[in-house]
Order: structure tokens, then C-alpha cells, then sequence
């Protein structure tokens, strides 16, 4: 019995997401040959050319599916926060502590710019804009941060986590930057509360 033609398609562009996917993550964008990948699955560069366009459109599709994965993994952390604010922290710094993994550091952090250009220019960044924003509306409708534009807060919040996250992927010593931007948006985010958690420094009158 033969298997819906959509049924078909999607399995293989799985396939070609997944084989480009590992070689992406090992050898990298620029080094990754097409025929090697498409041949371990058992297609042809023209399978890849039908449903990507080409080796960049593949790259998107792999982003676009790792991002999901970590859109998971941040509602997962946010969901086990003891408050929405704690939520909303544990998800900005899991982003970041994300920046360490390596497949994510490679293909997202490090060729994904390269080859398609700003982060803050992809597709997905208006859902993440969108989110933020009205996660910011909520805490500030609760009385937790103080009033303010949501948007425009959220695309600078955003832009100051993609940011961080490409430095800490490109550093010589990322578990350290790691710490330090981790550090720096927990800062950052304190100033937005109503009323901030006084630091060791402040609490002293320093």
C-alpha cells in the first residue's frame, strides 16, 4: 500500500533536515558537502533542491527546527519557576546558558548569522518579539516591573540576548562569558522590577 504523497514529502524533508542537521553540526556550513549528506539518506541533491531551493534554504529549515526545540525547552524552564517574574528570568538566562551547547553555538550562533545574515532580522524573531512583549504586558498589568512601552522593551530586551549569545558562542572562553552575561541580564532585568532586589552593594548603602 502506498503512503500519501504528503506523507512522503514530509518524510523526506525530515530526512534531509536531519542528515543536513548532523553534518551542519560536525562539520560545519562551509564544509559540508551536499551530495555526502543527501547520499547517507539515500536521496539525491536534486530531492534537496525540490524541497529546500538550495543548501541555504536547508540551513533555515535546520535553524527553524532547532529553534522550536529551544522554544520548548525555555517553556519548560519558565514552567517550573516558583513566580511569572522568576519565569520570565529563567527563561533569558536558559537562552543564553543555551549558547554554550555546541551544535547551537555552531549552526545558529555562528553560521547561521554568517550565511543569513542579522538574527534579528529572521522570521522567527516576530513570534519571539510578540511573546516577550506580552509576557512584559502581564508583569506590568500585575504591578511587578514598572509601566512601560512592552514592545519597544521587548526588542531591546531581545536584541540584547542575541547579542550575548553570539558572544559567548565566538569567545575564546565561553563558559566564562557564559557567567558573565548570565550575571549582566539578571542586572539588566532587576532594573525593570517596581521594586528591585537590593544587590549586596545597595543593600549596604554603597
Amino acid at each position: 500500500m502506498h503512503k500519501p504523497r504528503a506523507e512522503m514529502i514530509a518524510q523526506t524533508r525530515a530526512k534531509l533536515v536531519a542528515a543536513a542537521r548532523q553534518a551542519f553540526g560536525t562539520a560545519g556550513y562551509a564544509d559540508a558537502s551536499m551530495d555526502d549528506f543527501t547520499s547517507a539518506v539515500g536521496l539525491t541533491r536534486g530531492a534537496l533542491y525540490h524541497h529546500f531551493g538550495d543548501k541555504k534554504g536547508l540551513l533555515e529549515a535546520v535553524i527553524a527546527e532547532i529553534d522550536a526545540e529551544m522554544d520548548a525547552r525555555l517553556l519548560a524552564v519558565s514552567s517550573r519557576s516558583q513566580s511569572q517574574w522568576q519565569g520570565f528570568v529563567d527563561e533569558c538566562t536558559a537562552y543564553l546558558e543555551m549558547a554554550l551547547e555546541p551544535e547551537i553555538q555552531r549552526i545558529v550562533l555562528r553560521d547561521g548569522p554568517s550565511v543569513l545574515g542579522d538574527p534579528a532580522t529572521w522570521p522567527n524573531q516576530n513570534k519571539c518579539i510578540l511573546s516577550m512583549s506580552a509576557n512584559l504586558k502581564r508583569l506590568s498589568a500585575d504591578g511587578i516591573i514598572r509601566p512601560g512601552d512592552p514592545e519597544a522593551l521587548a526588542r531591546l530586551l531581545n536584541g540584547a540576548l542575541l547579542h550575548a549569545a553570539s558572544w559567548i558562542a565566538n569567545s575564546p572562553e565561553p563558559e566564562a562569558t557564559s557567567r558573565r552575561a548570565v550575571e549582566g541580564i539578571k542586572d539588566l532585568l532587576n532594573g525593570l522590577l517596581r521594586f528591585p532586589v537590593a544587590t549586596p552593594a545597595n543593600a549596604s548603602g554603597c
